[in-house]
């Protein structure tokens, strides 16, 4: 492991030297991420949505000032590599298997985990795995990994593979690439309103490279990740693992929040979970499925009392 000083400016209770960028070698490069905090103490691992970074949780670690945060860059976001040529991305499960190569890295027994959307389903399916391993679980805006019409699943597949085929084709000299404000107006309108002007910025940090045409830019994270939506869970294996989550669990709720195609199966995980959990609440914020980015005084003092308690 590779730690370096951020540049970055920290408020609320962290300086400068309590954010520090980290990187861990995997066989296909590295895992990217930045550590807040205390590097004497284990910290909560969080894992952000997809096609984001972990910079979605700046903004949320430095209401936290007490507590050590890791987060991570999933495999082709931000500033982690990218999958090897040819490797098509099962988001769910290539999250899972990053999750546990990072538990091994640092040779931890238990952990505490914080996930935004695809995050938050990578750790939903990490505690079920190794439910005496979790002590803690924390969800922003989803319960499970997303269950989808399997007649849509069906309909879609085929162009799906032919969008990757494509998508892997493109090299640094055919990518698109914007200028700075260009590329900011784009992550603005792609979200729909979802995230503000300053999400977007935050995230761009490390969600877009210098291109070699002179300033402009091009995104970091890997086009493949747009058709990645193979792999997914039925509802009755989302439920199955749902039965072996035992930790400590919090679910925050947006309102309105991320739009789902089957949004009564949030409800019924949630029932299954809080059967099993050591400790079980759910909160719901009035805000976007990014509320944590854009009004992270909604999420922080839930999260510090569900830890204390």
């Amino acid at each position: 492991m590779e730690k370096t000083k951020s540049t970055e400016t920290a408020t609320n209770g962290y300086k400068k030297e309590d954010v520090k960028d980290i990187q861990i070698q995997v066989p296909w490069g590295y895992i990217r991420g930045k550590w807040w905090g205390s590097a004497d103490k284990q910290p909560i691992v969080a894992i952000h949505g997809w096609q984001d970074n972990s910079g979605t949780f700046d903004a949320l670690a430095q209401l936290l000032p007490n507590i050590a945060i890791l987060s991570i860059d999933l495999p082709g976001h931000g500033l982690s590599t990218h999958l090897p040529p040819g490797q098509f991305y099962y988001i769910f499960w290539d999250g899972l298997l990053t999750l546990r190569r990072i538990v091994k890295h640092y040779k931890w027994n238990k952990v505490k985990l914080l996930g935004h959307s695809l995050g938050g389903a990578i750790s939903f399916l990490y505690a079920a795995s190794y439910p005496d391993e979790v002590d803690i679980l924390i969800s922003l805006d989803i319960a499970s990994p997303s269950v989808r019409d399997v007649k849509k699943i069906a309909t879609h597949t085929g162009e799906y593979i032919d969008k990757f085929l494509k998508y892997e084709s493109l090299t640094l000299d055919n990518v698109p690439c914007y200028g700075y404000e260009e590329m900011i107006d784009i992550v603005e309108k792609a979200y729909e309103g979802g995230i503000t002007n300053e999400g977007a910025k935050i995230l761009m940090k490390r969600g877009m490279q210098p291109a070699y045409q002179k300033n402009k830019y091009y995104f970091s994270r890997d086009p493949r990740l747009k058709v990645s939506l193979l792999g997914m869970l039925s509802l009755d294996l989302v439920l199955e693992y749902a039965s072996h989550i035992k930790c400590a669990y919090l679910n925050i709720r947006a309102v309105p929040g991320l739009k789902l195609e089957q949004p009564e199966n949030y409800e019924k995980v949630l029932d299954i979970i809080k059967q099993g959990a050591r400790k079980f609440e759910y909160h719901e914020v009035k805000g976007t499925h990014h509320v944590h980015l854009n009004d992270p005084e909604k999420i922080a003092p839930i999260i510090k009392n569900f830890l204390q308690d």
